[in-house]
């Protein structure tokens, strides 16, 4: 009896203890906040972005609050399957496995009208919002289904919002994205691997502010106020969460 409180103390405290878990848009508003959530939980965590110096400077902070990162640089953009399917190998190599596949990398250049728009920035937008998340996801589902409780959590923006005028690729994407969820969870329902979605509130981010330049944007938050949501949908917790795009409160 004496020493059941000190372990369960531990499992509150961290709920991602000997999880490996791989942030993509690591070094964004969000992506760097559910990077040292997780590294706090306990996690091992790897850190996937396309520009290094913002990497490092993402996993120096992790190391120097006493945790543990791996970057792994990577544009999503340029990236094919082939990309994706060595990273998987990487890890699998490196840890032994994968425990938690969290997708935070967004790319929007801002609202702009239909038929302004150049037709390459909208299939980036496409690619790297939905295409890559997909790609990247398929290459670790066989990695993840090796655990015996793992998780695919998909950041998802308000489909109410960005499917309104002049929201182009990254809206359409959008609801790509919010599909994928239902689709995969339901093909893995029977598998260790749970599929969620998070939908934060509006945030303090430079994505945010390519669309409310001028709003002075008293409804956003830190991200941080949403990195305790990315640890739970990851954690042993999120099977609450599994199959649905879950709104937590800040």
């Amino acid at each position: 009896m004496s020493v059941s409180a000190p372990v369960e103390l531990s499992i509150a405290t961290r709920p991602l203890a000997g999880r490996v878990v791989l942030v993509s848009g690591a070094y964004g508003g969000l992506g760097r906040a559910a990077v040292e959530a997780c590294a706090a939980a306990g996690a091992r965590t790897v850190l996937l972005g396309r520009k290094v110096p913002r990497l490092n400077r993402v996993h120096d902070a992790v190391v120097a609050a006493g945790g543990e990162a791996a970057l792994y640089p990577l544009d999503l953009e340029g990236a094919g399957a082939d990309d994706y399917a060595e990273l998987a190998q990487r890890i699998g190599d490196a840890y032994g496995r994968l425990d938690g596949l969290l997708h935070c990398a967004a790319d929007f250049r801002g609202l702009t009208p239909f038929e302004h728009a150049d037709p390459a920035l909208f299939a980036r937008a496409l690619h790297v919002n939905l295409t890559a998340r997909w790609w990247l996801t398929h290459a670790c589902v066989p990695l993840l289904r090796r655990a015996n409780d793992s998780a695919v959590v998909f950041v998802v923006d308000d489909a109410a919002r960005t499917s309104q005028a002049f929201w182009g690729g990254y809206g359409v994407a959008q609801a790509g994205v919010e599909a994928a969820v239902s689709m995969l969870a339901a093909e893995l329902a029977n598998t260790p691997v749970r599929v969620s979605g998070l939908r934060p509130g509006p945030m303090r981010t430079s994505l945010r502010a390519r669309a409310y330049v001028e709003d002075d944007d008293g409804l956003s938050r830190d991200p941080a106020d949403y990195a305790q949501a990315c640890v739970t949908l990851l954690s042993s917790e999120g099977a609450a969460h599994r199959g649905r795009i879950w709104s937590p409160p800040a």
